[in-house]
C-alpha cells in the first residue's frame, strides 16, 4: 500500500486478464474469469478499481502482456493509484520481475491471490501446515539474489503468510530446508488421517464427503445436516479444514459428514499437492455429496472443474449424489431439467432448509448398495458377537431361542463378511 494511504484502507487492486484464441477451451470466457478473480480480490480484502482484457494469440515471454501494454498499465496506475496489479493467470518469475520494473506496485498473479486466501482462512495447525508449504513452493522460484522482500508495500494481499509470518527473508537454503520439514510434518498428518480414517472404517457408520466448488453452499449444508459449527458464510473458500460430525437421520442409517475445501478453476498445483492429505478424505468415502449452486451462470463449467480435480485425486469414480443448491434461486422449469438431465440428483435450498428430507432420502438410498442385510444364529457361547452387532448394525428382527439368539440384521458388506467368519470360528 502506498505510504500516503491509511494504513487500514483496503488495498486499491486493477485486474490484467488476456483474452486468447483458445481461451473458452475449457468453457471459461475472459469475462468470466476476470469477474471470478475480482471475487477473490474481494475476498482477501482488497477493492478492484478498475480491469483491462487485451486480446493476444498468446502470453508474451518476458511481460505476459508485452511491454507496450504494461507501459500503459503503469500509465493507468498513475491516475487511478492503485497498490497492486493482479494478472489473471499464473506469471512466471521472470514475468513477474519484468512487470515490476515497469509497473511501479505490487504485482501479483491469480494464484498468489488464492494463497493470499487460504493464508487467511487457515485455522488449524494443519491448514497452517499445508498453506505455508504450498507459499513456499510458489515464492521459491520467485526469489532474486540472496533473499526476497516479499512486498514492496510493507504488508496486505500476497504478503500474508500460513505459518504465522508477516515478513519473510530468507535465502533458498533456508527456504528448502523448511519445505524439507514442512514435508516431513505433513507425512505425519498423512498417517494420523490415514490412521483415523482406518478407524472410522472399522465402525458401522458409512461416510459421506461434501465435495464441490467454493461457495456452493457445501458448509450451509453440513451445518443444516450435522448441526456443526462449521463457518458458512458468503464467500470463497470459507473453510479449509475437514471437519467430520455424525449425522442421526429420522430416518435411515447414522454416517459421518465431512466437510473438504473447496475447489475453483485453475486451482493453483501448490495447494492441490499441499492439501492432498485432506482432500485425500474424498478418495475414502463412501458417498460423495458434489454440491452444485444451481443459480450459477457457470454452473456446468465449474461442475466440470470439480469432476477434473476429484479425477485428478483419484476419486473421479466414487459413489456421487449431485446436490443442487440455491433452488429457490433457479426457476421451477429450469430445476426440473436439471434433475431430468442429471443421474442421481436432488436438489435443495440449504441456507432455508428446504427439500433436506428429500437429500436424506437419496443419501440413504445411495448407502443401501454397500450394505447387506443376512439373518444368523448367535449361540450365547458367543453373546459378545450381538453387542458387537447392535453397534455395528440395523436390527430389523431380534428372537432368543433355546441355544442362542436369532438376528435380522443390515450390516456394511465388509462387516457382515466379519460377523459370518467370527460365527464360524
Amino acid at each position: 500500500m502506498h505510504e500516503s494511504r491509511d494504513a487500514n484502507q483496503p488495498q486499491r487492486a486493477f485486474l490484467i486478464g488476456l483474452q486468447l484464441p483458445n481461451r473458452q477451451s475449457d468453457g471459461w470466457a475472459a469475462d468470466e474469469s476476470m469477474d471470478e478473480l475480482e471475487r477473490l480480490v474481494d475476498t482477501a480484502g482488497g477493492v478492484v478499481v478498475g480491469r483491462e482484457r487485451q486480446p493476444r494469440n498468446k502470453p508474451d515471454v518476458a511481460t505476459y502482456v508485452g511491454s507496450g501494454k504494461a507501459q500503459e498499465i503503469e500509465e493507468s496506475r498513475r491516475n487511478l493509484e492503485f497498490d497492486l496489479a493482479i494478472f489473471d493467470g499464473e506469471l512466471t518469475p521472470t514475468q513477474q520481475r519484468n512487470l515490476e520494473e515497469i509497473i511501479d506496485c505490487q504485482v501479483l498473479d491469480r494464484t498468489a491471490v488464492i494463497l493470499d486466501i487460504f493464508a487467511q482462512r487457515a485455522r488449524t495447525r494443519e491448514a497452517r501446515v499445508q498453506v505455508e508449504l504450498a507459499m513456499l513452493n510458489y515464492r521459491l522460484p520467485r526469489l532474486s539474489g540472496k533473499g526476497i522482500e516479499l512486498s514492496r508495500q510493507g504488508g496486505g494481499i500476497g504478503t500474508r503468510f500460513g505459518g504465522g509470518e508477516t515478513k519473510l527473508e530468507m535465502d533458498r537454503r533456508r527456504i528448502r530446508e523448511r519445505i524439507a520439514a514442512l514435508k516431513v510434518e505433513l507425512e505425519e498428518i498423512r498417517i494420523h488421517r490415514a490412521r483415523l480414517r482406518s478407524e472410522r472404517a472399522s465402525g458401522s457408520a458409512p461416510v459421506v464427503a461434501l465435495t464441490g466448488y467454493t461457495n456452493a453452499g457445501k458448509s450451509t449444508l453440513h451445518r443444516v445436516l450435522a448441526g456443526s459449527d462449521v463457518l458458512a458464510e458468503d464467500r470463497l473458500f470459507a473453510t479449509l479444514d475437514a471437519t467430520t460430525r455424525r449425522v442421526e437421520p429420522a430416518e435411515g442409517e447414522p454416517y459421518l459428514l465431512v466437510d473438504t475445501v473447496g475447489f475453483i478453476h485453475h486451482l493453483p498445483h501448490h495447494l492441490v499437492a499441499a492439501f492432498r492429505s485432506t482432500l485425500e478424505e474424498v478418495n475414502e468415502a463412501d458417498l460423495l455429496l458434489h454440491v452444485v449452486d444451481a443459480s450459477h451462470p457457470m454452473r456446468a463449467e465449474q461442475m466440470q472443474t470439480v469432476v477434473d480435480v476429484l479425477t485428478e485425486l483419484g476419486a473421479g469414480a466414487r459413489p456421487t449424489l449431485v446436490v443442487y443448491n440455491k433452488m429457490d434461486q433457479v426457476e421451477p422449469g429450469d430445476l426440473e431439467h436439471l434433475l431430468l438431465h442429471t443421474p442421481n440428483s436432488v436438489a435443495v435450498a440449504a441456507a432455508l432448509g428446504q427439500n433436506l428430507d428429500a437429500l436424506q432420502q437419496a443419501i440413504h438410498a445411495a448407502l443401501q448398495d454397500r450394505r447387506e442385510t443376512m439373518e444368523v444364529m448367535i449361540p450365547y457361547t458367543k453373546a459378545s458377537w450381538l453387542a458387537w452387532v447392535h453397534e455395528r448394525g440395523r436390527i430389523l428382527k431380534e428372537e432368543h431361542q433355546e441355544t442362542g439368539t436369532l438376528i435380522k440384521v443390515e450390516l456394511e458388506r465388509g462387516l457382515a463378511g466379519r460377523l459370518k467368519a467370527g460365527l464360524e470360528r
